[in-house]
This record gives structure tokens, C-alpha cells and sequence, in this order.
């Protein structure tokens, strides 16, 4: 079985009986049963939960203490056999003091304790601080003193024997488990200003284990998802959280069992608070995403949080190897959400739909006003890109204080031009106030077929390109013309499968459009649509709006063949080069995650194979298998192929995490060759 990439885990939230180890750990049990049944590969639990975090003074029991030690071992012998790895939160004694620790367990074999290091006012009456485990050979900055390393890791580790076994007990342990690893904080540890799990991360910890006792208060939870937010995002990591729930002590605070897993500041799954049974949520955490992330980000390679060279740290780490990671049959079953539509995501539509087109208006603002440009020129053909285009200059001139009859607006009718294109073309271009100009192309084309003797009746390439040279050169000496400059209308999504013509729709002045895809094209007129022109009138009684909402709903065309005799589009974009929702996944997948295409196509077939259902404004419709791959091949081919359009398209804002520009966004030989990506595919 493939894992690509995944590592299933599980944060558990047991009921518990404060003092009541037995109770305690068969709830730990039976949870951790469960989870081994869904192959789960690791699961975490509260801290403290062999004893209820709130006992108070009886920690100072020994026979409490013992109690928690006797049930470890009950633990441990359950795991036995299991390819799971059990985390849970117990008080242990070490050279006479007491901590809050996590007790890694792992097959019957105790793998290492991990204690708190930053403690809350009242549980240092109880409990010592894992910064006792803090080297004083280790100065303030972090950079080491001692000669040897044995002095190191006397510092930073401590040797213990515990249930019946020895093992490390430390802050500083990094777990491997299979392909990835992972480290351990306690509750407040979360909190502090540098959390220990930053220092973790940057030591190759893929994921945190964090088990918390956090009491509600007001807002508390809000508070709670916006560090595991930020801190899951800064980190690049995954982030298992589980925290004290129902059967804890309410005598001065409530315990509600929160429960989160997160990767890369995004929420894979949350409980539900406040239950007052036992619960368990499962995540699959991309390990080769938040490796693959880290890589491209020079912030993992350079400096700790102190300030000092990350590798510096490295000796002051114990790394314990865990062994294989559970059998997981993740075709079966993928315990995580897949955007099928990542650069519209359903979450927060609007607040990214204004952002988007405020930093197109903002960098085309930037570009006017800098080369002190009379005009702006564009090519309108009654299609989404270039509607786009028209709706951010207009906004663009709007802010700058200057007249939309500056706005040069060219319609441009040639051999497949509809009657619903031109119409919904010039009358937005009315009613919006620009300078009209109408240039048909169809004799300038035929009399460059006589010149270079091309039959007109052939339909190939020449015939397609020679009219987007055409109006291209029509735009630039306009341009000229006016002083103005050439606003570009492609897309990234056009430049990712190099559909454009080179020297032609692919090259302008200033591209506006180049880093936004081709599905976020649609949602942004639309969102322009109902947002920026809602009840502004049109022309012959359709307000701007109906006219934006019927060219988001025409079919998406280069209308460079001749439309059918009902006068409408026979050349279909989508239906020669695939659907744009398949690709602009693919994109995002490969580009963004690192993604190998065996693995985009895994994820496409769990997302797109099994339904089709509605989706924010965007339909999520069904292929199946033989289709996906059929135009995953297509990508892969036509992404290598047409790079060298990309090594020279021109200057435009990038809007997303993704952007092809080779000035710094995507370096990319032209000559690269697909071998082993194509190949990849048919593994």
C-alpha cells in the first residue's frame, strides 16, 4: 500500500475519573484500540490523562504517583504487538522532583518522556520545569561552551527507569515514525513566547504532539485556533492537539476536551466541544507537503529562534526511532479534506475575491502612473479574461481620478466571432464609459494568407495564430498611436498549458491577469459583478451586471474557428485542451505542494471520481478515472513544452502562492524534459 505521503493520527479525549488511574487507563485503552483498528499511527492524549489533570495537592501523593507509573505499564503491555504509537500524559518523579510529562509508547517498549517546560502559576506548587534539563553549558544565545559531546547530552538528557524500563527522559526528543517525525509540547508550552516546538521544527519535527489541560474562559477557543493557526503556519508543521475534557474537576474552572489537528495553518479536522463522552478525531497529515514546503523557504535553513545557526542545535537533540509507520490503506479511506477547488476555496470567497482585484487595481495603478501613460489599450472580445482585464482598468482609472474615455476598448471580429460575444463585448464597453473602437481583422488575416500563400480553407495552427498576431499588433500600434500601453489579458492558467499564442494573446505591456487561474477568472467577474456594478445601468435594458453574468456563463473560446450555422461557438477550449477545474488543480497540486503526478492523480480520483455536487459558486463536476489521467497527461506534457513562453512573459502582479513569472516565482528550463514526471503517471 502507497502511503504518498500521509501519516494518520488521532487526538483522543477520554472521560476520566480525577484519581482514578484504573478508570483512567481503560478509557486510554479502548480509545487506543480503536484507533489501532483505524489504522491509525499515532494517537494523542490530554495531559495527565492517566490521572486527571486536576488533582491538586494529591500529586503530592507517592501513591498516586505510582499508580500513574503501574498503569503505563498496563499500557504499555496493551500496545504490544501494535504499529501504533501511543502518547500520553502522566506526572513522573525524577531525581526528586515531579513533572507533567508525555510518555511515548510504541509496541510495548516506553520510547522516551517528555516534560513540560513552561509552567502556569499554580502548577509550579506542584510540578518542576523540563528547563531543569537545560545545559549550563549552553549560554543564553545558544551557542555551546563545552568541548565534548557527552557534556552536551548530559545536560539535556536524563536517564530513567520508569514502568519497568529504562529510557531518555527530555524536552529535547525527536520521534521517528516512518517517514516523518515528530516532537512533543506540553500545554502552556503553546503558549510561550518561543514555544519549544519552534526550536523542534527547525530540528526536521514534521508534526507536534501537544497534550494540553486548557480550562474555558470567554473567547479562550478563538484565542486557542488563532495560535494554533499562526503557529502551525510559521512552523510549516503539523499540529495534533487534544486537551482535558469531561470528568474533571469543575470545582474552579470547566474543562470542554478540545480537540484540533492542523498542517500549515489549516484546520484538517475539530471536535466538538464540551461532550460528556469519550471522543477521538482523525487527520491524515501531509508529511511530503510541509517537507516540500520547507524546502522552498529559506527560513528553515539559516537561523533558531535565538538568533543563532539552526544546526547548532542539532547535538542537543536525542532522536529515537519509532520504527514503521502503521499499515494504512489510504486509497480506502483519506481522513482530510481536498480542495477540489484550490484557488476558490469556499472559505472566505469574498474577502479573497476584493483582495485579488485590489492588488491587480493596485499594481496596474502603480504602472500608469509611473511611465505616465495617456491610455491604456485593450482587447475585448466578450470573454472572461478580457473582461477581467477591462474591469481592473476601469477601477484602476477610477482611483487614479482619471476618465474611463482614456480606456481604449478594441473589439476585434474575425472568422469566429459569435453575435454573443460581440454584443456582450460593446455593450460593456458602452456602458462602462470607455472609448470605443471596432477593428475587424477578417481582410488583414485573408490578405496575409495571400502573402505567405496559406490556404484559408486549411484550419491549422497558422490559420489560429495568424489572427491572434493580428489583433495583437492592432493593440500595440494603438497603443502607440495614443501613448498608452498594452493591457494583457491571459491568464495563469493559459500559461501553465502554453494556450496562447506565442507573440500574440501572450504578450502585452503590462499583463494583469498573468497570476490569476482560470476558475478564480470566473468567481472574481462574477463577485465584480455583485459587488462593484450591482445596479448600474447597462445598455438596451441590461444593467452591467446581466452583462457580466452572461458572459461568466458563455463558453470559454479563442473563437478562432468559424461559429456553426446557429451562429455559435464551435471551438471550445475545454473540450480541446481539458476542463480548466481539472488543470488548475493540477497546477496548484504540482506547483504549490511539490505533488508528484502519481499522487495528484490519487487525490483527483478521491475528489473528482465519486460525485458531483455543488460547491461555493462552482459546480464540482465527475470524471472518471481514464479522464483524469487523460488530461493529467496533457498537463504534464504541455507544462514542459510550453515553458518557453513563460521564460518571456511580460511584468504583471502576482496575487497567490502560486505564480509563473521566471523573474522569480518559477525557474524553469525551457528545454526540460517530462520523462520522468509522464512516466511517473503510468506507474
Amino acid at each position: 500500500m502507497k502511503n504518498y505521503g500521509f501519516i494518520r493520527t488521532a487526538a483522543a479525549v477520554p472521560t476520566v475519573k480525577t484519581a482514578d488511574v484504573t478508570y483512567n487507563v481503560a478509557q486510554i485503552c479502548r480509545l487506543s484500540g480503536e484507533a489501532f483498528e483505524k489504522e491509525v499511527s499515532l494517537v494523542a492524549f490530554p495531559e495527565l490523562s492517566l490521572t486527571g489533570y486536576s488533582c491538586g495537592d494529591l500529586f503530592g501523593q507517592s501513591l498516586l504517583i505510582k499508580g500513574a507509573e503501574d498503569g503505563v505499564k498496563k499500557i504499555v503491555e496493551f500496545s504490544r504487538g501494535k504499529a501504533l504509537t501511543i502518547v500520553a500524559g502522566a506526572p513522573v518523579s525524577y531525581r526528586c522532583r515531579l513533572y507533567s510529562c508525555a510518555v511515548v509508547i510504541r509496541n510495548g517498549n516506553i520510547k522516551g518522556i517528555v516534560p513540560k517546560t513552561y509552567l502556569t502559576a499554580e502548577e509550579s506548587r506542584t510540578f518542576a520545569s523540563g528547563a531543569d534539563f537545560l545545559s549550563p553549558d549552553v549560554r543564553n544565545d545558544g551557542v555551546l561552551l563545552c568541548n565534548g559531546k557527552d557534556s552536551v547530552r548530559e545536560g539535556y538528557f536524563g536517564e530513567i527507569r520508569y514502568a519497568g524500563q529504562r529510557c531518555n527522559i527530555s524536552p529535547n526528543l525527536i520521534f521517528g515514525l516512518g517517514h516523518s517525525t515528530f516532537a512533543i509540547e506540553l500545554g502552556n508550552d503553546l503558549w510561550a513566547p518561543v514555544p519549544p516546538s519552534s526550536y523542534h521544527a527547525l530540528q526536521g519535527a514534521h508534526f507536534i504532539v501537544n497534550l494540553s489541560a486548557d480550562r474555558e474562559i470567554l473567547m479562550r477557543d478563538q484565542y486557542r485556533k488563532a495560535l494554533l493557526r499562526e503557529h502551525s503556519a510559521k512552523a510549516v508543521c503539523g499540529y495534533v492537539y487534544t486537551s482535558a475534557g469531561f470528568g474533571e474537576s469543575t470545582r474552579d474552572n470547566v474543562y470542554a476536551g478540545a480537540a484540533s489537528i492542523w498542517e500549515n495553518g489549516c484546520s484538517l479536522v475539530e471536535n466538538e466541544r464540551y461532550q460528556t463522552e469519550s471522543s477521538m478525531i482523525i487527520a491524515d497529515i501531509d508529511i511530503e507537503k510541509i517537507e516540500n514546503l520547507r524546502k522552498g523557504s529559506a527560513l528553515f535553513t539559516s537561523i533558531s529562534p535565538a538568533g543563532t545557526n539552526a544546526a547548532s542545535y542539532y547535538r542537543l537533540y536525542d532522536r529515537r526511532s519509532l520504527g514503521e509507520a502503521a499499515e494504512t490503506d489510504f486509497e480506502k479511506k483519506l481522513y482530510r479534506h481536498i480542495e477540489p477547488h484550490p484557488f476558490v476555496p469556499a472559505r472566505d470567497l469574498d474577502y479573497r475575491c476584493r483582495e485579488i482585484i485590489e492588488i491587480q487595481i493596485a499594481g496596474l495603478v502603480k504602472r500608469l502612473s509611473h511611465i505616465n501613460c495617456q491610455t491604456a489599450v485593450i482587447g475585448i472580445s466578450g470573454g472572461l479574461d478580457s473582461t477581467l482585464a477591462m474591469i481592473v482598468a476601469v477601477l484602476a482609472f477610477d482611483r487614479l481620478g482619471w476618465s474611463r474615455d482614456r480606456i481604449v476598448t478594441v473589439t476585434m471580429p474575425g472568422f469566429g466571432t459569435t453575435s454573443r460575444t460581440k454584443n456582450n463585448a460593446t455593450d460593456l464597453m458602452e456602458a462602462l464609459g470607455t472609448r470605443l473602437r471596432e477593428i475587424s481583422i477578417a481582410a488583414a488575416c485573408e490578405q496575409h494568407f495571400k502573402d505567405i500563400s496559406h490556404d484559408p480553407l486549411l484550419r491549422d495552427a497558422t490559420y489560429e495564430n495568424s489572427q491572434a498576431r493580428e489583433r495583437t499588433q492592432i493593440l500595440m500600434d494603438i497603443a502607440n498611436q495614443t501613448g498608452g500601453l498594452v493591457i494583457g489579458t491571459g491568464d495563469l492558467s493559459e500559461l501553465a498549458l502554453g494556450w496562447c499564442t506565442y507573440n500574440g494573446d501572450h504578450m502585452s505591456m503590462y499583463g494583469v491577469n498573468g497570476g490569476v487561474p482560470k476558475t478564480l477568472v470566473r468567481s472574481l467577474v462574477k463577485w465584480a459583478a455583485e459587488n462593484r456594478f450591482e445596479g448600474m445601468a447597462g445598455k438596451d435594458g441590461r444593467s452591467i451586471k446581466e452583462i457580466l453574468l452572461d458572459i461568466v456563463d458563455t463558453p470559454i473560446s479563442p473563437e478562432l474557428l468559424p461559429a456553426n450555422e446557429n451562429d455559435e461557438i464551435q471551438q471550445v477550449t475545454e473540450d480541446l485542451v481539458g476542463p480548466y477545474e481539472l488543470h488548475d488543480f493540477f497546477i496548484y497540486n504540482f506547483m504549490r505542494c511539490g505533488y508528484s503526478p502519481d499522487k495528484i492523480y490519487f487525490l483527483a480520483r478521491k475528489e473528482f471520481s465519486c460525485h458531483s455536487e455543488e460547491h461555493s459558486d462552482v459546480r464540482i463536476s465527475s470524471y472518471d478515472d481514464e479522464t483524469i489521467l487523460k488530461w493529467l497527461r496533457t498537463f504534464v506534457r504541455r507544462f514542459f513544452n510550453q515553458q518557453f513562453k513563460r521564460s518571456c512573459m511580460p511584468d504583471g502582479p502576482k496575487v497567490g502562492s502560486v505564480g509563473l513569472s521566471p523573474r522569480g516565482d518559477w525557474d524553469m528550463p525551457s528545454d526540460a524534459w517530462s520523462t520522468l514526471f509522464a512516466t511517473d503517471i503510468n506507474e
